[in-house]
């Protein structure tokens, strides 16, 4: 526990919420994953189905681990934290709001008429990615205040948006 507070700056109790999120967020991904490779192999409801999910499980979950301590290594220059656990609040802000924001532009591009099995893949991804945009916007900055990160946040959207030659919507 200790080499825990130590690598990842926790010098509070609660702050420990943040890297046992990550693991376990990390290993509902590798398991998702897990499944879906067993439904592809058709070696669902046969006796190598839950063998053959928990090695993938494993070796997903540890290949995701290294690459997500990797990419902490490149970007703890580039994105200034007070403590290093915030970087994994910052990297559960971004998971959250992509999935979220992605979920929440289904229904809205249903309700103004587009239907994936119906219209044309040229109108309706251009559409919802329209849609997705100002959705993800909105839901970074909100999530990243409930993550207790509204100043990374905050910042990173006014960059973004500046960027994007879009500074004027900023206030």
């Amino acid at each position: 526990m200790e080499r825990i507070k130590k690598r990842w700056d926790i010098i509070k109790s609660w702050q420990f919420v943040f890297p046992i999120l990550g693991f376990l967020l990390t290993l509902a991904t590798a398991y998702y994953f897990a499944r879906k490779f067993i439904h592809l192999t058709n070696t669902n409801n046969t006796i190598w189905e839950w063998p053959i999910t928990l090695i993938v499980t494993i070796i997903l979950c540890t290949v995701l681990l290294k690459f997500f301590l990797w990419c902490f290594e490149k970007l703890k220059n580039k994105w200034i934290t007070q403590y290093r656990w915030e970087m994994i609040a910052i990297f559960i802000v971004f998971a959250i709001t992509g999935s979220l924001s992605a979920r929440l532009a289904a229904p809205l591009v249903n309700l103004i008429g587009l239907d994936y099995e119906t219209s044309s893949g040229w109108l309706y991804w251009p559409v919802r990615i329209l849609i997705i945009f100002p959705i993800y916007q909105f839901l970074l900055v909100a999530i990243g205040w409930l993550f207790g990160q509204f100043r990374f946040f905050w910042a990173f959207e006014k960059r973004m948006l500046k960027k994007m030659r879009l500074g004027f919507l900023i206030p």
